[in-house]
């Protein structure tokens, strides 16, 4: 069974309490598949409110998380340069988003695809 990298949208869409979201993170969870990348982690943290703070540790300790690592940064530049050299340009923590799924073979839930130009979707 594929493994599901969750985009940082689609946590905060659960978190939202949105039934698509909660429908499907609910259900990846179930079965064990959900993962979370540690830069969106960080995304949920720098744009958490106090009163938030449960309900996204809660969710972040039920994904299983996708570390940073060497190869993964330099995965990730490559990435972000091949794009620049096209005129287009790609968020830092989208580029790492896009190469931790690729590299760890799990296919990308998100809502924003043009942010990740060559990724395998969930849907």
């Amino acid at each position: 069974m594929k493994t599901v990298l969750l985009d940082t949208d689609i946590a905060i869409n659960f978190l939202r309490g949105l039934p698509d979201a909660r429908k499907m993170v609910i259900s990846l969870w179930q079965k064990e598949i959900a993962f979370l990348s540690l830069l969106s982690v960080y995304e949920l943290y720098a744009g958490m409110r106090p009163q938030e703070k449960q309900a996204t540790e809660d969710f972040i300790n039920v994904c299983h998380i996708e570390p940073i690592t060497r190869e993964l940064a330099q995965k990730a530049g490559e990435y972000r340069y091949k794009y620049q050299l096209r005129g287009i340009t790609l968020s830092i923590v989208d580029c790492f988003i896009a190469e931790t799924a690729r590299i760890n073979t799990h296919q990308l839930a998100t809502n924003n695809k043009k942010h990740y130009p060559e990724s395998m979707f969930f849907s």
